[in-house]
């Protein structure tokens, strides 16, 4: 632009306003949570027949205090330990086997209550579960034992046996009765039967008894001719345990 002077004003310089310069941000330290002390969960050894140790004593003290009886406590997983596991694993609907294992050690930290067969039994009797393959004795309104058994095959059988030095021709259903009874007549010792050798029978209708057999055979399945087989520690102590007009109840 031309001024009356005749000068060229100069360009106007542009007006800076003073930057004022932003406070740096900061980052805000999160504090870290404390470190969780959460305990992992104690996983147990699974245990098996012929394993001996601590561990084994611990379960037989544990199914010794639940009402099943494990035999001497020594430590030792024999025979005496299996059956007393396979009566625990099928009260407590575990299918049965000879190892101790995640769902045993479970089961055996939180039991089932068994199932009374019969509410408004004696204080003192037998129950006799023929589906579970397990009987319960019951003293003054307490359940003290809990046993695995075998019981009646339910298949017909006839049989040539010797007997007494003559041989006989012996025919069944080898069916065990179901129904309520009283225990009765009782041999101390092995008793010779037609159909074999009983070990301390305790009978308590006709011919059939809770007894033990040849070879502690009392199988997970029933294999009897109808008596109530129960294993060789038990048979030892029942005598002991259940005197004579007891009570039995038998259920299927």
């Amino acid at each position: 632009m031309i001024t009356s002077g005749g000068a060229e004003a100069a360009a106007a310089k542009p007006s800076l306003a003073p930057v004022t310069a932003a406070a740096p941000v900061i980052p805000t330290a999160t504090a870290e949570p404390a470190p969780t002390t959460a305990t992992a969960p104690v996983k147990r050894k699974t245990l098996r027949p012929g394993m001996k140790g601590a561990e084994v004593k611990a379960l037989q003290l544990r199914l010794q205090a639940l009402g099943y009886d494990p035999g001497k406590i020594d430590g030792r997983f024999g025979d005496a330990v299996r059956m007393a596991v396979w009566a625990f694993q099928k009260v407590n609907g575990i299918k049965p086997s000879a190892a101790v294992g995640t769902k045993t050690w479970k089961a055996l930290d939180k039991p089932r209550t068994p199932k009374v067969l019969v509410p408004k039994g004696k204080p003192t009797r037998v129950e006799v579960d023929l589906r579970k393959q397990v009987m319960y004795l019951y003293k003054n309104g307490r359940l003290v034992q809990i046993n695995h058994i075998s019981s009646g095959t339910r298949v017909p059988y006839c049989e040539t046996v010797t007997y007494q030095g003559k041989k006989m021709r012996n025919c069944g259903d080898a069916i065990t009765p179901t129904g309520n009874f009283k225990t009765g007549r009782r041999v101390k010792g092995w008793h010779v039967a037609p159909l074999g050798r009983l070990y301390n029978p305790i009978f308590f209708v006709g011919g059939i008894a809770f007894h033990g057999s040849v070879g502690n055979n009392v199988p997970l399945y029933p294999a009897s001719h109808g008596c109530v087989r129960v294993p060789m520690h038990i048979a030892e102590k029942l005598p002991k345990i259940l005197g004579t007009g007891v009570p039995v109840h038998v259920r299927r």
